[in-house]
């Protein structure tokens, strides 16, 4: 079994929320580093929420915005591609 792997994140009252990574990874075509991440909170669909955020390596406590439509775009490919990927494995476990 995988280890989850977790932060947590504060608000402005220094609430903290515990997330779980759900992947990192970075993009040539950007330059930057990316977290996708979830708080494991349900949306009113009862999807789970998920979040992404730069990250930077060197300071992994420091998470910047995502701040253009060309980043959600890469974002939400690698996010379909990671699904799509999940969903393959989990098929192929029921196959066996």
């Amino acid at each position: 079994m995988d280890e989850k792997m977790t932060f947590k994140i504060f608000d402005e009252n220094g609430n903290a929320t515990e997330c779980e990574v759900l992947f990192t990874f970075d993009s040539e075509e950007t330059g930057k580093n990316y977290i996708v991440y979830t708080d494991n909170t349900k949306d009113e669909e009862g999807n789970t929420k998920v979040y992404a955020s730069i990250y930077h390596p060197e300071d992994p406590t420091k998470l910047d915005p995502i701040t253009t439509d060309k980043e959600w775009k890469i974002i939400s490919m690698v996010l379909d591609e990671v699904m799509a990927e999940a969903k393959k494995e989990v098929e192929n476990e029921g196959q066996a």
